[in-house]
């Protein structure tokens, strides 16, 4: 059965730095009829369940630890009964979600999941949050970036943890080098690709975001 790629938006809040914000946030599945993978887990674990119908779900997979991005990866893990991955370098930022309970597993750069007979790799690209990652599926010709790039730019970088530079560096050494007709699947927001974002850099340095 063919792998393919199912989205939905869930609505809530992101808080950090003592400040909250209402924000959309993408949810993604791949998989087929049988099971699925499940990236990120924002705001409505129903919802999320309700995507994935009854089907095994291999891994919740943490993109980082915003807590728009993790708040209810608890709840869904507790529902499907699937382990909830994130890399280790985004832990100090999951506990301030999730202080009484640690992820199940940690993402590691170049690991790799199969899931409905294709394979998603994991790129750690810090800068956003020290730990975030992005999943590129090559045989789908798709990367799922989270909050590190986005139609027009860098994730945000003006809040703790996270470091404009560092994010930078992380989009030209591990997603530009990507084929340029990728399709990228943002955390928020419309999608793009690697080729339409790849002319910009020069524009981001100079405005610093």
């Amino acid at each position: 059965m063919t792998a393919r790629i199912e989205h939905l938006v869930t609505s809530g809040t992101f808080s950090l730095d003592g400040g909250t914000w209402d924000v959309d946030n993408n949810v993604w599945l791949v998989g087929d009829d049988n099971e699925v993978i499940v990236i990120d887990a924002p705001h409505d674990a129903s919802a999320i369940a309700s995507a994935v119908a009854g089907r095994r779900v291999v891994a919740i997979a943490c993109t980082h630890a915003h807590d728009d991005h993790v708040r209810v990866a608890p709840e869904l893990a507790e529902a499907t009964g699937a382990p909830v991955l994130l890399h280790p370098g985004d832990r100090v930022v999951w506990d301030l979600t999730h202080p009484e309970r640690a992820p199940d597993g940690e993402l590691a750069d170049g690991q790799r999941f199969a899931v409905a007979g294709i394979e998603l790799e994991v790129r750690h690209t810090p800068g956003h949050a020290p730990g975030a990652v992005c999943f590129y599926a090559p045989d789908l010709g798709v990367v799922f970036t989270g909050d590190t790039l986005f139609k027009g730019g860098p994730g945000a970088t003006g809040r703790s943890y996270s470091d404009f530079p560092t994010i930078v560096d992380s989009i030209r050494k591990r997603l530009l080098v990507l084929p340029p007709e990728t399709v990228v699947h943002t955390g928020h927001g419309d999608s793009t690709t690697i080729g339409a974002e790849a002319g910009d850099v020069e524009e981001w340095l100079a405005r610093g975001h």
